[in-house]
């Protein structure tokens, strides 16, 4: 939820050997050391313990019950320095329609300033101004400057929820949100979840199963193999895919299953605002809305009601350093997780008091979602 308005030429190179893991309990205790040696120094600037983001000391928050182990991946400067596979770049390239999604988060200001990079007229409100550029952005040229533009911006933070909308994990982004930045979450976590919600989920299993063959497995993260019949059934909805074992879990577990529900398929689906974001029509086998388990109990506007509510801490923590930043917002997460979890508990009771049996399978289902709140660094 943070950008770090940091150019990239200040940012330090991280080791020739650096690959992509990082310490997570290192570098939280070493945050904490520079919140509570503040207060035994004249200044900021004279703290010793200072911590600066940089690409190969920059931990996202995993609770350690949810990671794997004290190692986890971060893997951002490969943004910088390792191109796309030709396979992940004929999949990757980013829609108009997804652009203009992105449109929506930019700050005025800078919104107007690409108006003026692309020819476009900036008055009126925010709806009319991305209405115009997104009439220009069939222009091939206009489309690259506005691509360029919002993806080459340091960026927000990507969040990791469940259903009951606990926060499971954060990762504080450098650059831009991408799909890679998920791909580091979902493979440090201890296990790894048998449906993930993303926005742009068929750029994160192509991404994902790049860098580990298989991890979205099978169909590519899809539901169903993406036949002509599968793909016709599904768009005329006539198509539903059960799974079961997100209610009760397997009798015999696979062999690698997800602990909770016994499966070792790992489905990359979209929620329903954001199904729309591909123009594949082989994606219409990644829509949430075919599995009857699911539908009706992912909540995404849980996510909005969560930045929502941090929007309100916006303005003092504008005032802090970005290691002070991430600090403060691990532990409002932290109290936010504790009302979620009491409340969940509360009824859980009820719900076992009227003698009804309950399964909640958290960890298995997982939404992932990113927004940008500027924060002054």
């Amino acid at each position: 939820m943070t950008v770090l308005f940091l150019k990239v030429s200040s940012i330090e190179e991280p080791p020739a050997d650096f690959d992509g893991k990082v310490d997570a309990e290192e570098f939280w205790e070493k945050v904490a050391m520079e919140v509570i040696s503040r207060g035994l120094v004249p200044s900021n600037k004279e703290n010793p313990f200072i911590v600066r983001p940089n690409y190969h000391n920059w931990a996202p928050w995993i609770g350690p019950h949810t990671r794997s182990g004290n190692v986890v991946l971060n893997t951002e400067y490969r943004k910088v320095h390792s191109p796309y596979s030709p396979a992940e770049q004929l999949e990757l390239n980013i829609t108009e329609d997804r652009l203009t999604d992105e449109l929506l988060k930019v700050k005025m200001h800078d919104l107007r300033g690409l108006c003026g990079q692309c020819g476009v007229d900036p008055r009126g409100s925010r709806m009319d101004i991305v209405s115009r550029i997104q009439q220009e952005m069939k222009n091939r040229d206009s489309y690259d400057k506005v691509f360029s533009q919002i993806w080459k911006t340091s960026g927000g933070w990507a969040v990791v929820t469940c259903p009951c909308a606990v926060v499971y994990a954060v990762k504080f982004n450098i650059k831009a949100e991408s799909p890679q930045d998920y791909t580091d979450i979902l493979l440090s976590l201890k296990h790894f979840p048998n449906v993930t919600l993303y926005d742009f989920t068929r750029g994160l299993a192509t991404h994902a199963n790049h860098r580990v063959p298989e991890t979205f497995r099978p169909h590519g993260g899809r539901l169903l193999e993406p036949t002509e019949s599968n793909i016709s059934r599904a768009s005329s909805g006539e198509l539903k895919v059960t799974l079961p074992w997100l209610r009760n879990k397997k009798k015999v577990p696979d062999s690698d299953g997800h602990p909770l529900t016994g499966s070792s398929d790992r489905y990359a689906l979209y929620d329903r605002f954001h199904e729309d974001n591909t123009k594949d029509v082989r994606d219409v086998l990644r829509k949430v809305e075919l599995v009857p388990e699911i539908c009706g109990w992912d909540n995404s506007q849980s996510a909005e009601q969560l930045f929502s509510g941090m929007r309100q801490n916006n303005h003092f923590l504008n005032m802090m350093t970005p290691s002070s930043h991430v600090f403060l917002m691990r532990n409002i997460l932290h109290h936010y997780n504790n009302n979620k979890n009491a409340v969940t508990m509360e009824n859980i009771k009820k719900t076992l008091g009227q003698g009804v049996t309950l399964n909640c399978y958290g960890q298995a289902v997982l939404g992932m979602y990113h927004t940008n709140i500027d924060v002054n660094m």
